[in-house]
């Protein structure tokens, strides 16, 4: 990887994971990182795999997800740039990875493997605490989401969904925040029915909270969507 992108990415990516580090430090974590590329769709994680490999998204888009045995796809937590993929990697045993991971836009990415990461913990122990308080936080977002699936509506969850990802992976538009999902895609994030996530979607419309067009939805106004 040049240097020259070493040194933007150490003044300019913000990661929790790269909290609390001098810049000489960053630049030192980072440039033992490989850059990769993967392209939209690409699946770089599968469940039972070893985790060999850390992976810090810097550029693009991604998205956890899990395939039932009955082989339903299940979308989990939504990634970008500064997310952690594959921490189970800096754990001391050898361990496998839990979900799937798969790149919703074309994507960057810095990787580190086992060994290297492993070996820059025990130089900079901040790295672990850094990974355990990423974990931490993926823990509350599915604690979160179990807790909405008990207790909330569907419209409740489907706008509950909807702004999370408007924060996460959201850009901003002329005509609002562009979130690029499908209507099916949206309702399996809010585990509710494609029909019930289309019917929201079209009176979130007629109060002018969203404006959907094909492949994404801009929200206008998150209050109007409650």
């Amino acid at each position: 990887m040049p240097a020259i992108t070493i040194v933007s990415l150490s003044a300019d990516l913000k990661s929790q994971f790269l909290d609390g580090f001098a810049p000489c430090e960053r630049k030192i974590i980072l440039s033992a990182a490989i850059h990769r590329r993967f392209g939209a769709d690409s699946v770089i994680t599968n469940p039972g795999c070893r985790a060999d490999y850390l992976f810090l998204l810097t550029k693009g888009r991604a998205r956890h997800f899990f395939v039932t045995e009955a082989g339903k796809k299940l979308l989990l937590q939504w990634l970008g740039p500064g997310d952690l993929i594959g921490g189970r990697t800096v754990l001391s045993r050898r361990s496998s990875f839990l979900v799937s991971t798969e790149m919703v836009t074309d994507s960057s990415m810095l990787a580190w493997d086992r060994n290297t990461i492993r070996g820059l913990i025990g130089r900079y122990p901040r790295l672990l605490e850094n990974a355990l308080l990423v974990a931490s936080d993926y823990v509350s977002w599915h604690l979160t989401s179990y807790i909405g699936l008990a207790c909330y509506s569907a419209r409740q969850r489907l706008a509950k969904v909807l702004v999370m990802l408007a924060r996460t992976i959201g850009k901003k538009a002329p005509s609002g925040i562009a979130v690029h999902i499908t209507n099916e895609e949206l309702a399996n994030a809010a585990n509710v029915t494609p029909f019930t996530a289309s019917r929201l979607i079209s009176r979130w419309q007629r109060s002018r909270a969203l404006v959907k067009r094909r492949g994404s939805i801009f929200l206008i106004s998150s209050e109007r969507l409650f």
